[in-house]
C-alpha cells in the first residue's frame, strides 16, 4: 500500500510543477466525458462521473466546461466517441505497470506507445501477467493534519472498510469498488475535513523499491506515457525516493 500512497505523491508534485496544465484539463474532459457516456448524467446516480467531477474540480476547471463534457457524453451535445482499452507493461527493475487508454484513434495511440516503451526500456506483457500484482479498490485518502485519526480510524471501521492504512502525511481508507461512495457519504455525513482524493484505483500488492539507474529509467518511462494525450492514468508498483523524482522530474 506504502507503493501507492508514494506513486500518487509523486503524481500530484510532477502535476503542480507541469506547466502544460491543459493535458490534465484534457484527459478529465475525457473521463467526464466517457463516464457520462456510460452512466448517464446525474453524478449522484454515477459514481464514476462523480469522482471524474471532483479532479475536474481539484484542477480548476470551470463549472462550463464540466457541464458541456457530460452533455456531449449524453449525447445533448456533439462529442467525440472514445475508445477504451489498457496495456500491461514491464518497467525497469522488475517493475509493473497498468496503463489505461482513452482515444480516438486506436492505431495513433498504439503506436504512440510502443515507441514510448522503446525509448524508456518497458516491455508489453500478455494479459494477466501483470494485472495479477493489483487489486481494484476504493481508495479515499485523508490529510493527516486535517483529521482526529483515531476517530476516523474507528468510523471507517464502523462503516466496513476493508482497511486503514497511516502514513507519515496521510490516513488512508480502503474499500471495496461498491462500496466507496456509501462510505465516502457516511463519513461526510460525520463532517470530516473534506479527502484529498476518494477514487476506485488499481492499487498494487507488492511494491518493488527502485533505486539508482533503474529508479531514474522507470520514473522516466511512466512520465513519459503519462504526458501522452490518450493516456488517462498508469498505475505502477515501484517506488523511489523522493530524491529520484527531484532529479528527474
Amino acid at each position: 500500500m506504502s507503493g501507492h500512497n508514494r506513486w500518487s505523491k509523486i503524481k500530484h508534485k510532477k502535476e503542480a510543477s507541469d506547466a502544460k496544465r491543459s493535458k490534465l484539463w484534457t484527459k478529465v474532459i475525457k473521463e467526464i466525458t466517457v463516464s457520462a457516456r456510460l452512466g448517464g448524467g446525474d453524478i449522484n446516480g454515477n459514481p464514476r462521473l462523480r469522482s471524474a467531477v471532483d479532479k475536474g474540480r481539484a484542477v480548476n476547471m470551470p463549472n462550463d466546461v464540466i457541464e458541456r463534457s457530460i452533455k456531449k457524453g449524453t449525447g445533448d451535445l456533439d462529442g467525440v466517441n472514445y475508445e477504451e482499452f489498457s496495456y500491461e507493461v514491464f518497467g525497469p527493475g522488475g517493475t509493473g505497470m497498468i496503463v489505461e487508454i482513452m482515444t480516438d484513434n486506436r492505431n495513433r495511440t498504439v503506436s504512440e506507445v510502443r515507441n514510448i516503451l522503446q525509448r524508456y526500456n518497458g516491455n508489453l506483457g500478455a494479459s494477466g501477467s501483470v494485472a495479477y500484482q493489483f487489486k481494484k479498490q476504493g481508495v479515499i485518502v485523508f490529510d493527516k493534519t486535517e483529521v482526529d485519526e483515531n476517530a476516523l480510524t474507528d468510523l471507517a471501521i464502523e462503516l466496513g472498510a476493508d482497511d486503514i492504512k497511516s502514513e507519515a502525511e496521510s490516513v488512508t481508507i480502503l474499500t471495496e469498488p461498491k462500496e466507496l461512495e456509501r462510505i465516502r457519504e457516511a463519513l461526510k455525513a460525520h463532517k470530516l475535513a473534506a479527502p484529498v482524493s476518494a477514487e476506485v484505483t488499481m492499487v498494487p500488492q507488492t511494491v518493488v523499491h527502485l533505486t539508482g539507474a533503474d529508479a531514474e529509467k522507470a520514473f522516466k518511462l511512466v512520465s513519459a506515457l503519462e504526458d501522452n494525450d490518450d493516456v488517462q492514468n498508469v498505475y505502477s508498483n515501484m517506488e523511489v525516493d523522493d530524491s529520484v523524482v527531484e532529479s528527474v522530474g
